[in-house]
């Protein structure tokens, strides 16, 4: 064998191996793996090289000086190559790590914040049967149960185009203790005051919620315990089923554990109807209420026990009074098919009035020796959401409430029932952004017998960011 032809070509073998392998270094979208197989394959090329050069020469130790060199180089030209290739692969993963960062949100010293909400605008028309609904209603931006008229003469169909539903939420995380404390504002425009129609159409931000939490606590303004709003309906109106939901934001102080259990103390406040069916709201409650919840599987179960009380000028009595209310709810989301749910709820209980439907009506009446009567509720809601494909999907959905009054003590004129069903279609025609056509129908009637519907077409156009 011709053992310098031999050194020359594993030279040159070994040589366009290395310059290949380095070449590759570089470039990003080069999977790490495929370049440590071509530096093990070069490994392997030496170890075979290492091996002919003994059998030419007889033994290892009588290779001459400048071959060993050669071998030296050749592993400390592999070794230099892997480390670039370390080198590199850190900075993929640091690159990597810095765009998940950007997609998060962004970073002031160690707490990383994060922006979201959405930008919303409605178009409405409606009509009511029972009388005209005013201008400056909030019933004209979304249904308040409690607001469609009764006993008048019907309207014609009134438009109302508004934004106000729009939102901003900011999220800020920071490592605490090995564990993450968590802040959460948001803001919108609803139920708020501000510019007229005419000109401006500016309206007043409202602090919607605004919490921290930390190890499973909570505290601050949330939606309550006792409501589940994973539960809610996919609807273009802002709630949808409102006269079958348990609707309330409060401050409070909540601890959820992880095995789905939670416990609160919520702000408390009575809401009371006087004999001439008004509402009178004593904000002298002595004690929160209390809420326990059990979250497993895409179902919660809640209950609900508080004092009511009042002081003896709000009752026209010669001393103040309490009494307890209590209630339990029952609500899910159960999935049908691939891509298919069905959304429910169910509440029932006593003194319950300001936690449902947006105070349909009042946690109790005044009886005749000035004591509170805590009034009875029943309500709940179903909806139906179906994927057509990955752009479009549609709701159908049904609500209903009623009130066990004492008519005597609250007049004819407060609400016995309420009920409402919708149907819509939502297209989203890129991701973020859905376009959505909504048709509802809603009946209300009072304790006298008088009643009145409110028929609504919704178009909307939501961008959620």
């Amino acid at each position: 064998m011709d053992y310098c032809r031999m050194r020359a070509g594993l030279r040159k073998s070994l040589a366009a191996g290395l310059l290949s392998a380095s070449a590759l270094a570089p470039v990003a979208a080069l999977a790490q793996e495929t370049l440590e197989q071509r530096l093990d394959r070069l490994e392997a090329m030496i170890m075979q090289m290492q091996a002919r050069m003994d059998a030419a020469q007889g033994t290892a130790a009588a290779a001459s000086p400048a071959d060993a060199a050669m071998a030296r180089e050749m592993r400390a030209a592999v070794a230099e190559t892997r480390a670039v290739a370390a080198e590199q692969g850190e900075i993929r993963e640091r690159v990597a790590r810095i765009e998940a960062d950007d997609k998060k949100g962004f970073r002031v010293g160690a707490t990383q914040f994060t922006i979201g909400g959405y930008v919303k605008m409605d178009a409405i028309s409606q009509r009511t049967s029972g009388g005209e609904v005013p201008g400056d209603s909030i019933n004209r931006d979304f249904l308040i149960p409690s607001l469609i008229p009764v006993g008048g003469s019907a309207s014609g169909w009134d438009t109302h185009f508004h934004a106000r539903q729009s939102r901003v939420i900011l999220k800020a995380e920071t490592p605490v203790g090995g564990k993450t404390l968590g802040g959460h504002l948001e803001l919108d425009f609803l139920v708020t005051s501000g510019g007229d129609q005419r000109v401006s159409n500016s309206y007043t931000p409202r602090m919607r919620q605004a919490f921290l939490t930390y190890d499973g606590w909570t505290f601050g303004q949330a939606w309550s315990t006792f409501q589940n709003v994973s539960a809610l309906p996919d609807s273009v109106d802002f709630v949808g089923t409102m006269p079958g939901t348990v609707f309330v934001r409060q401050p409070m102080i909540r601890y959820q554990a992880k095995s789905g259990l939670s416990f609160a103390v919520e702000q408390p406040e009575t809401t009371i109807t006087n004999a001439s069916g008004g509402r009178i709201l004593p904000a002298d409650d002595k004690l929160p209420d209390i809420i326990v919840r059990y979250d497993v599987k895409g179902f919660a179960l809640a209950g609900i026990v508080r004092q009511l009380h009042a002081s003896a000028a709000d009752l026209g009595a010669a001393s103040g009074d309490s009494a307890f209310g209590y209630g339990v709810s029952l609500s899910g989301k159960v999935p049908v098919g691939d891509k298919d749910d069905v959304r429910f709820m169910g509440t029932v209980g006593q003194g319950l009035g300001r936690y449902m439907g947006a105070n349909i009506v009042n946690d109790a009446a005044i009886d005749l020796d000035g004591e509170l009567d805590p009034i009875t509720t029943y309500s709940g809601f179903a909806a139906f959401r179906h994927v057509w494909n990955d752009k479009l999907r549609s709701n159908v959905a049904g609500s209903y409430f009623k009130a066990d009054n004492p008519v005597a003590l609250t007049g004819a004129g407060a609400t016995d029932s309420v009920w409402n069903a919708l149907a819509n279609v939502i297209y989203s025609p890129v991701p973020k952004l859905d376009l959505g056509l909504e048709y509802m129908y809603a009946e209300r009637e009072n304790e006298g017998g008088a009643s009145g519907n409110l028929q609504k077409v919704q178009v909307t156009a939501k961008y959620s960011f």
